[in-house]
């Protein structure tokens, strides 16, 4: 994967950098696997606007991603590696031995035609996806479950990786990506290997036009606002009294909303770097 700026020979193109996209093999996704998507515009069922800066966009429509790889044992050959409209990462097109087909997240290093599992049996080898007890320590993992059987929440964006420090009685030590040291039960399966597209960070849209084709509206500055609007508005000219807050009133940038009597504060064993 890399990125390519172009020159700038229009405005829109000046600060532009796209991804090359030159592991991405088809741009025709398998029929079986999508299904429609309805945009609403951040209006409610009264047709209420209850979330801001969001509307238009692209049509899309939404790939099916297998989170839970449940086909234990059963060998896949990758048969594509696709963009997703719905997510950061590529995605890629398993054909199992059974004939069945399924998307998922694609891994850093994925090729076309390389055949994955999934697992107890599974080895260690990238786009494999194995208990948390059956993995190596020190393994780049991504993917990762919470609970057992629910499938991938943890480190599915892309680039984005998580480690296996350490085992102890029925967890796993994992450092997230958020930097957090957290414990996770063994029997939770997670994919070997980093996330792909991991360039996807150094992507400058170029314009605003671009935002809007992702359906982002344009947004108003907190401090550009009134007193009335936001507890941030106000205020002669670009000064703005108050502490830090949100349109609710809690306080934000650097203020931990998080519960001290949450029940997981048990298996976190070290919170993020601020």
């Amino acid at each position: 994967m890399s990125v390519r700026k172009l020159k700038p020979i229009t405005p829109g193109q000046r600060f532009r950098v796209v991804n090359s996209f030159d592991t991405i093999t088809t741009d025709k996704p398998e029929r079986s696997l999508i299904a429609p998507k309805k945009n609403s515009g951040g209006r409610n069922s009264q047709g209420k606007m209850t979330m801001r800066y969001t509307g238009g966009g692209h049509k899309q429509k939404y790939r099916i991603i297998d989170f839970k790889r449940t086909k234990a044992g059963v060998p896949a050959v990758v048969k594509t590696i696709e963009y997703d409209p719905n997510r950061s990462a590529f995605i890629s097109l398993l054909f199992y031995a059974d004939g069945e087909k399924t998307y998922v997240i694609a891994q850093n290093g994925l090729q076309v035609g390389q055949t994955v599992t999934s697992g107890v049996d599974a080895a260690p080898e990238i786009g494999n996806a194995m208990p948390l007890s059956k993995i190596p320590l020190g393994t780049v993992i991504s993917c990762i479950e919470l609970r057992p059987g629910q499938g991938a929440v943890i480190a599915r964006s892309a680039g984005t990786f998580a480690q296996l420090m350490a085992r102890d009685g029925k967890y796993a030590t994992i450092k997230m990506p958020s930097g957090e040291t957290r414990l996770i039960l063994l029997t939770c399966s997670a994919t070997i290997g980093a996330v792909s597209n991991s360039d996807h960070q150094l992507i400058v849209s170029g314009k605003a036009g671009r935002s809007r084709w992702l359906g982002r509206r344009p947004r108003t500055r907190p401090v550009a606002m009134n007193p009335v609007d936001h507890p941030m508005g106000g205020g002669e000219g670009r000064s703005s009294g108050g502490h830090p807050r949100s349109r609710k009133g809690l306080p934000a940038k650097g203020y931990r909303t998080r519960s001290k009597v949450n029940p997981s504060n048990k298996y976190i064993v070290e919170r993020r770097k601020k």
